[in-house]
């Protein structure tokens, strides 16, 4: 189906065949169900497009990675990253999630923008550069699973198998601006305990009402933060579970809580608050995320800016935290239309997303920013 690029007459990769493969190759992972989890078709294809693009890959699991052809151990690896799994169609699809079909310039489907469009352009990004001799940094792409579910067959399983990374590009629908902050992630269950007793008599403690005190703090209490910066923390009750007959009163109410935070507070910070202010018993579930957070002075930042790259800071959760470089999320798309019925990317945002990442390449500067280009696996660059 995909032939080796070509060249053009100048010797550089073909940028109309890449963005005609781009879209091929999205097109398959639309039609393919990926479902976190069960990504094993969508990998397969990954790897075999690469294999046929003169590429060689490594897999684990459902996860694709490789090198640019001249890698040099004495150089920093750029990591290339985002992700091919799914989250499940909703009910309100009009349109079939695994029909790739074009129309007004946009390209409709389940995954198409979150993360197809960004996971393609990276991967013609890499092709673009594959068999440059002269790059000032080596390139990896790791196409990766179980991002939607955090999952542990995901990218983190595979983080001791690549070469030292320095930084990375994670793809993402960003409108590609640069999230250059992206919250942590941290679910708590909670149980309020009581007594039961007869709701018809001046008996029992209602865990209701216990629940009640503790889930009002979580809703209202703010975080220290300086003034003029954003609220560091936000914690929302998502679900509520009490009671097993109406003339019963509750001994245990159970309830949810789920909470982002940036790189302002710590995990043992936020529980010591909790623990200080709420009176309910509550577990962390596994698979918390660290928030991340990249200089504004890193190269890779400068330049976006210099191409005229706005910077933020994302409410969202996503392979990021993972991550122990310096990153920056950032692809094509809008983070909006994620997991939505009819979901779609345009065209033109694909090969937007491809040309930024070209040139946000090619404009690197590391020369003198040898400190910051050297991480050890496993070393914690998050503040706080």
């Amino acid at each position: 189906m995909y032939n080796i690029i070509r060249k053009t007459t100048a010797g550089a990769p073909d940028l109309n065949q890449i963005y005609q493969h781009s879209l091929q190759l999205l097109s398959t992972l639309i039609s393919t169900p990926s479902f976190s989890s069960d990504e094993m078709l969508t990998a397969d294809a990954i790897e075999s497009f690469l294999n046929l693009s003169g590429v060689n890959t490594f897999r684990k699991y459902n996860n694709v990675w490789c090198y640019n052809k001249h890698m040099d151990a004495e150089k920093p690896t750029i990591l290339l990253n985002s992700h091919h799994d799914t989250v499940q169609p909703n009910g309100q699809y009009t349109r079939d999630p695994f029909n790739p079909a074009i129309e007004d310039e946009k390209i409709f489907g389940l995954g198409s923008n979150d993360a197809g469009g960004s996971l393609v352009s990276l991967i013609a990004a890499f092709l673009y550069f594959f068999e440059r001799d002269d790059l000032p940094f080596n390139l990896c792409l790791a196409a990766t699973a179980e991002e939607e579910t955090s999952g542990e067959l995901g990218i983190r399983s595979i983080l001791g198998d690549l070469k030292d990374i320095s930084f990375a590009i994670v793809g993402e629908p960003t409108g590609m601006q640069m999230a250059i902050a992206e919250k942590g992630s941290m679910v708590l269950d909670c149980v309020a305990k009581g007594r039961c007793g007869h709701a018809a008599r001046e008996e029992g403690d209602n865990a209701i009402y216990h629940a009640l005190k503790d889930i009002e703090w979580f809703r209202t209490f703010q975080f220290p933060i300086m003034d003029g910066q954003p609220q560091p923390v936000k914690m929302s009750v998502t679900e509520i579970r009490a009671g097993i007959q109406h003339n019963i009163i509750p001994a245990e109410c159970h309830f949810t809580v789920d909470i982002r935070y940036d790189h302002n507070y710590n995990e043992r910070e936020l529980i010591n608050m909790i623990i200080n202010h709420t009176s309910s018993y509550f577990k962390i579930r596994p698979n918390v995320l660290k928030p991340s957070f990249i200089d504004l002075t890193h190269p890779i930042v400068v330049s976006g800016c210099s191409l005229g790259r706005a910077t933020y800071l994302s409410p969202t959760s996503s392979d990021q935290g993972w991550l122990d470089v310096p990153s920056i999320k950032m692809g094509p798309g809008n983070s909006a239309r994620s997991h939505t019925a009819d979901e779609y990317i345009g065209i033109d945002e694909i090969e937007e997303g491809i040309n930024i990442y070209i040139a946000i390449l090619e404009s690197l500067d590391l020369t003198h920013h040898k400190n910051v280009l050297r991480f050890e696996k496993g070393t914690d660059i998050n503040p706080g």
